[in-house]
């Protein structure tokens, strides 16, 4: 990123609401040291926190009196000269500063993700590594936490930038022999030798999507839906799961009329829990009867299927034909008033004795444990992503199979290849293959 006298400085609350112990300003752009020391009266050596008074500067009025850490760029997050100022976390603390910002010319307050955005444009950080800092702020359970470091560590930018140069590198060969096949360091079949690492990334890529979608599947959280007669106490197991109030719970047919959600960590996982209306042919009326419509269909997407019948009913209720090849698990509920024994495909559970919901909860996250893993190696996060990878797929098959085609024709199938990996990570590669045609046979030395 060039430094632009004319680029905006922005400036936000950084540290979420207040009132709160410390509220942290950031600001970055051209104008940082001018509004550093207007406000302290110096600028503090970089990268050291210093204490400072902040004061008006109209009528040199203390605001506060603050921990202040200058960055120079371009070593900053956002790639040019960046500052916090650690306030005491009132409100009427942190109005009084973002007041004063905003009087400053050439100073503006920030729009969502600004920060982040001049981090890319700085070269900071590569798409994939900007969505898992976005992830990481938005992770509620250890799995997530972990995923979105890693990706934000680049661990998955760094992947499709392997397979991307690699790539480059072949398109490179190919135009060598295209364009400079007179020169005497570039043999007329050069090409020749790229095709087996082409193979090779199709079949890295073709083994990277097959994943069970289990990188997004973390990000967004597995859906289980809550599905049975009316009574069967889906309410009163989603309020035990949650630990709260979540639904309405009478002894009253069809309390339950739209689809509730509640989102659980289970063993580190993320959980979307899904409560419905009780399913009846008989007795529903029109609003019921959308409720349970709208069940089924929810249902039909879901990652797992709850089906509950209390454990007193002498005759178990028939699992919908409509959910297809959902799993599907059944659980007796209100066993604490059973006096029987449980069938081989039935999960006993109650909600009113201190441990009744155990063994379904070990079951629960064994089941997202299974489904989600521990992945060793970076895995796929966002469907932009798995749309990206295709692209390449089909770029790399066409070349693949098109040796009566010419090479022109092959190179350009490689060149849109690429291009699906250099969206992921936002990256385009014109000047890559230059470099790599240059440097590797030094034409026109």
């Amino acid at each position: 990123m060039q430094w632009d006298p004319e680029r905006d400085t922005i400036y936000a609350l950084s540290s979420g609401g207040l009132p709160s112990g410390v509220a942290v300003v950031r600001l970055s752009g051209p104008r940082v040291r001018f509004v550093v020391e207007t406000l302290c009266g110096a600028v503090p050596e970089a990268r050291r926190t210093s204490l400072r008074r902040l004061r008006d500067p109209v009528d040199g009025s203390v605001l506060d009196e603050a921990l202040v850490i200058v960055f120079e760029g371009p070593a900053s997050f956002t790639g040019e000269d960046a500052a916090e100022f650690h306030l005491h976390g009132g409100r009427a603390v942190v109005a009084a500063v973002l007041r004063v910002l905003e009087t400053f010319d050439g100073v503006a307050a920030a729009e969502p993700g600004a920060f982040a955005r001049r981090a890319f444009e700085a070269g900071r950080l590569d798409l994939t590594e900007v969505e898992g800092l976005g992830d990481l702020v938005q992770a509620e359970t250890e799995a997530q936490r972990r995923q979105a470091l890693r990706q934000m560590g680049g661990e998955l930018g760094a992947l499709y930038d392997h397979w991307r140069a690699t790539l480059v590198r072949c398109r490179a060969m190919i135009e060598a022999e295209l364009d400079f096949a007179d020169e005497d360091d570039v043999p007329g079949t050069v090409s020749d030798s790229i095709w087996d690492d082409v193979i090779r990334i199709r079949d890295e890529i073709t083994n990277h999507l097959e994943d069970n979608r289990r990188g997004e599947r973390l990000r967004s959280g597995l859906q289980v839906v809550l599905l049975g007669p009316p009574n069967a106490g889906k309410s009163s197991l989603m309020n035990a799961l949650a630990q709260r109030d979540v639904a309405i719970v009478t002894e009253e047919a069809g309390t339950t009329r739209d689809l509730i959600e509640v989102h659980l960590d289970l063993a580190g996982f993320p959980v979307t829990l899904v409560d419905t209306a009780g399913l009846r042919g008989e007795g529903a009326g029109r609003v019921e009867r959308e409720g349970i419509r709208r069940a089924l269909e929810r249902a039909k997407t879901a990652d797992l299927v709850l089906w509950l019948q209390d454990a007193r009913e002498p005759t178990r209720s028939d699992v919908p034909v409509a959910l297809g090849q959902q799993g599907v698990w059944r659980i007796a509920t209100k066993w604490d008033l059973y006096d029987g024994s449980a069938r081989t495909d039935e999960i006993p559970s109650s909600v009113e004795v201190i441990g009744g919901l155990d063994g379904l909860l070990d079951e629960l996250g064994r089941f997202a444990s299974e489904t989600i893993g521990h992945a060793e190696a970076p895995v796929l996060t966002r469907a932009r992503h798995r749309e990206g990878l295709r692209r390449c797929l089909d770029g790399l098959g066409r070349s693949l199979e098109g040796e009566a085609r010419g090479l022109e024709l092959r190179a350009e199938d490689l060149r849109l290849a690429t291009d699906g990996l250099s969206r992921i990570v936002g990256k385009t590669d014109v000047e890559d293959l230059l470099d790599v045609i240059f440097r590797d046979f030094c034409i026109g030395k």
